[in-house]
């Protein structure tokens, strides 16, 4: 069994990684797994624990879809939280446009229903995540900092492909080992 996934692999320039680093600083005192700068990704489907002889096939339909997808352009932006204001749980990023990218991921969850693999019950919600918050110390301080990045927007830039992760869980940290890499179809 490999616990895998499959993402949209982002580039950081050096604007977003200067805005991640201060982030991290201002929210320091905050107990706050953050995503490391070599791992950020927008996953799009978590497919868990998953048995040796079902990688080949989950490949074929990366395959299959990643060849019949255009490059994506995003721009991150909209700083948020997933769960609420008083008991925050993420810190991420938004994606724009996101409807190529939504109209993506729900095709490729269709696609690997034949596997088994159920569409997911929530919203799709392409995002970008920065950290889980474990505690929150000073929630007013907190909630000021995430207001503050809340117009940050970075550069476009061109989402070529797919990776299929193997995702190997550490005390700390996970470590992400390349599986195989999807290539899109070059935008026109």
């Amino acid at each position: 069994m490999k616990r895998l996934f499959a993402a949209l692999r982002i580039c950081p320039d050096v604007e977003f990684l200067r805005m991640y680093r201060n982030l991290k600083a201002q929210l320091s005192d905050e107990s706050i797994k953050w995503v490391e700068e070599h791992n950020i990704h927008i996953t799009t489907r978590f497919f868990g624990e998953t048995p040796e002889h079902k990688i080949g096939k989950i490949c074929e339909i990366l395959k299959t879809s990643s060849e019949q997808t255009n490059e994506i352009q995003i721009q991150l932006s909209k700083i948020g939280l997933f769960g609420s204001r008083y008991s925050p749980k993420v810190i991420w990023l938004g994606i724009e446009p996101y409807t190529e990218l939504v109209s993506f991921m729900k095709r490729l969850q269709v696609d690997l229903q034949v596997l088994g693999y159920e569409p997911d019950r929530q919203n799709t919600v392409p995002h970008l995540t920065l950290g889980r918050i474990k505690m929150v110390k000073d929630k007013i301080r907190f909630q000021r900092v995430i207001d503050n990045y809340s117009g940050w927007k970075s550069r476009f830039q061109s989402v070529s492909g797919m990776t299929l992760y193997e995702s190997i869980l550490h005390r700390e940290g996970p470590e992400y080992l390349t599986i195989e890499n999807f290539l899109f179809k070059k935008s026109p």
